[in-house]
């Protein structure tokens, strides 16, 4: 692998890997992939009372169904670990003591309450500035009482009043202000690294080359430079991607519907759709191609293509480019991974019955999880019309000879297939002289349910004849069966 592009993927394991951090794990791995690069997987995991095993072994999970793999990482080893930040406590604590060693960093034993009324007071006298902390130059004798009263500081990073700035990947020359930043925490009393402090000690150590990540990090970023300079390190690369809205441009979230990679991998999502379409809330190819592969997606990633502006969330784009993908994909292929929506939804289910029912629906469907409501008709053993419209198609006088002549043209028959129930269609108009909806309609709702659907000759061979006249028979005035 290249170590000049390497890029990390570093989700805290704290819950469900969201649907915005996997968009952030995919841009990475096939930035890095398109470099020829190394992509590494980190834990951070120093949030000790919610980070938790089982959410770190879902992350794994989430991203291997996604069919992302990792060079680096807690679980496959590699030369600049270890990979998860709770064992990494040790460089924190060395890089710490060398900041303070150098002033660059000092203890600050102010409590919360003490900056929270500081703050108060400025807001009062109308001023709009960073807070400046009473320890910045606590003298010999102060830090003598404050020890003695107990306190235990945490540890500040001197901002010094100089103008940041860098050229982001995506958005181009981003300038901070020094004075607006202010002095800021990188370590608690425990000497645990916060946030910025931790990445990057961790980017540097693990030689990461360019770091891409949500556009809520921007202002991160000043404060990171800071400690890389501070540090005498090497700054990367930065490129900040877009934020992820929901339909109605607010930040994506539950009251928009799923936001975890593992609720659309249960609703009957195809891995390989939505690394597509996550792909494509952000960037798009010259081509103006939108189904993308990923060979294709690693082949033509170019940060020029990025787009500056937040994405909308399209939940119905996504099922239409999920329909796209199982389309292209055959029964069999599809089998395995239909199966388990099969057996929630309609309980046991042969191969062969499973294989003619997707072969049906194949064409219509966008989701696996689709197979609950539109497979039902398969599997009934009771027809209830799902609408009053439905329910009136079977209740006229026409309906009530279309149903009696069914009855009649099917009561000796042996054979049953789409062919022979075309036939005994076609003798129905003859014999009742009744023809097109009147005729078909009547026959589709007493059969499935439904006004619309699936071509009914492929129906009923799955039905059965013995199942069809009982449906017919037990339609609003059937005649039953004879």
């Amino acid at each position: 692998m290249d170590r000049s592009v390497c890029t990390r993927f570093a989700p805290s394991p704290t819950g469900l890997l969201h649907i915005g951090n996997a968009r952030t794990a995919i841009m990475n791995w096939v930035f890095a992939r398109h470099a020829g690069g190394s992509f590494v997987l980190r834990i951070e995991d120093t949030d000790r009372e919610r980070s938790t095993i089982e959410s770190e072994a879902a992350i794994y999970e989430d991203l291997r169904w996604l069919g992302l793999d990792w060079d680096e990482g807690p679980d496959a080893g590699g030369g600049y670990g270890p990979y998860r930040q709770s064992e990494r406590l040790d460089i924190y604590r060395q890089t710490l003591n060398h900041l303070v060693d150098s002033g660059k960093v000092y203890p600050c034993y102010c409590t919360p309450e003490e900056l929270e009324n500081q703050r108060q007071r400025m807001a009062i006298q109308g001023e709009n500035q960073q807070i400046e902390d009473p320890c910045r130059n606590v003298s010999s004798e102060q830090k003598v009482r404050f020890k003695t009263e107990g306190r235990t500081p945490a540890f500040r990073f001197r901002v010094e009043k100089e103008d940041i700035s860098f050229n982001d990947l995506i958005r181009g020359a981003i300038p901070f202000h020094g004075e607006n930043i202010g002095d800021f925490i990188i370590a608690r009393a425990d000497r645990v690294p916060m946030y910025n402090f931790a990445c990057v000690v961790d980017d540097h150590f693990m030689q990461i080359t360019h770091i891409v990540r949500g556009d809520d990090h921007v202002s991160n970023t000043p404060r990171q430079i800071l400690l890389y300079r501070a540090l005498g390190w090497e700054t990367p690369f930065f490129a900040h991607i877009p934020m992820i809205l929901g339909g109605d441009r607010v930040r994506l979230s539950k009251r928009h519907g799923a936001t975890s990679v593992s609720e659309y991998r249960k609703n009957g999502y195809l891995p390989e759709a939505l690394v597509n379409f996550l792909s494509l809330l952000s960037w798009s190819s010259e081509s103006g191609d939108e189904i993308l592969p990923k060979d294709r997606l690693i082949k033509e990633f170019d940060f020029s293509r990025v787009s500056k502006s937040a994405s909308v969330f399209d939940v119905e784009k996504l099922g239409w480019m999920n329909g796209v993908y199982i389309r292209g994909m055959d029964v069999e292929g599809l089998l395995p991974l239909a199966k388990p929506f099969f057996k929630d939804a309609h309980g046991t289910v042969s191969d062969q019955e499973m294989r003619a029912v997707l072969t049906i629906l194949h064409e219509n469907l966008e989701t696996f999880s689709q197979i609950s409501e539109k497979g039902k008709i398969f599997f009934q053993n009771h027809v209830v019309p799902e609408n009053a419209e439905a329910e009136a198609l079977m209740q006229s006088a026409e309906a009530k000879s279309v149903f009696q002549a069914f009855s009649d043209e099917t009561s000796a028959l042996s054979e049953w297939n789409g062919a022979v129930f075309q036939t005994v269609m076609k003798a129905i108009q003859k014999k009742t002289g009744i023809k097109g909806k009147n005729l078909w309609m009547p026959i589709r709702v007493a059969l499935t349910g439904q006004i619309h659907g699936p071509e009914l000759a492929k129906v009923v061979e799955i039905l059965g004849l013995e199942k069809c006249r009982r449906f017919v028979a037990e339609a609003p005035h059937g005649t039953g069966l004879s």
